[in-house]
């Protein structure tokens, strides 16, 4: 009996290459889409953490960022009380960073508020999508832009209705961690065809 062949390794991603734990988030999450009020505040959450800090950084602590919040209920985050900020000022497995911290509680509040008059998280952030009919997938990460129109729309929307932490820019990386856009470079192996 022959040994199967060996399963080629998958190099040339975007990023990610090298780390297990990033070569899947690469494969699996970034550019996929994400619906969900519980996932949508997670990588709202999330984005808002990694602001002037790597992404991988954030990825490695993701567990204890779900621990910390609660699995991002935002039923249970929006009760988050001073103690609680000081909890998580204090917990070193996260980025104790107090405007951050607050920030994700302000977003579960105004997330239960979005909800209490009948809206979504998933319907505001989808209705932000860009029109893909003329999209030309980048080339290159110096063609990858760090926000949009939509972008800039969404961040607009969101500040109106109480989020906070959610300018242009970290609206454009929850698009892209959500999937509203997909910017997997040409070469990527993970680029699915356009449809």
């Amino acid at each position: 009996m022959t040994a199967p062949a060996p399963v080629p390794a998958v190099t040339g991603r975007c990023f990610g290459d090298g780390d297990p734990l990033y070569e899947r988030y690469h494969d699996e999450e970034w550019g996929v889409p994400v619906h969900g009020e519980h996932a949508l505040l997670e990588r709202l959450a999330l984005e808002g953490f990694q602001s002037g800090l790597a992404w991988i950084t954030i990825l490695r602590k993701r567990p204890a960022f779900r621990a910390a919040f609660a699995d991002f209920d935002a039923e249970t985050v929006a009760a988050f009380d001073d103690d609680d900020v000081e909890r998580l000022m204090a917990d070193a497995s996260i980025v104790r960073n107090r405007a951050k911290i607050e920030a994700t509680i302000a977003n579960a509040r105004a997330l239960r508020d979005l909800h209490a008059a009948g809206g979504s998280l998933d319907a505001v952030i989808w209705s932000h999508a860009p029109d893909r009919s003329a999209w030309v997938r980048p080339a290159s990460w110096e063609d990858v832009p760090g926000l949009s129109p939509e972008s800039t729309a969404l961040a607009k929307e969101l500040k109106r209705l109480g989020f906070r932490f959610v300018g242009p820019t970290t609206a454009y990386a929850a698009m892209q961690a959500c999937g509203v856009v997909d910017d997997h470079l040409a070469s990527c192996p993970s680029v699915a065809p356009l449809g």
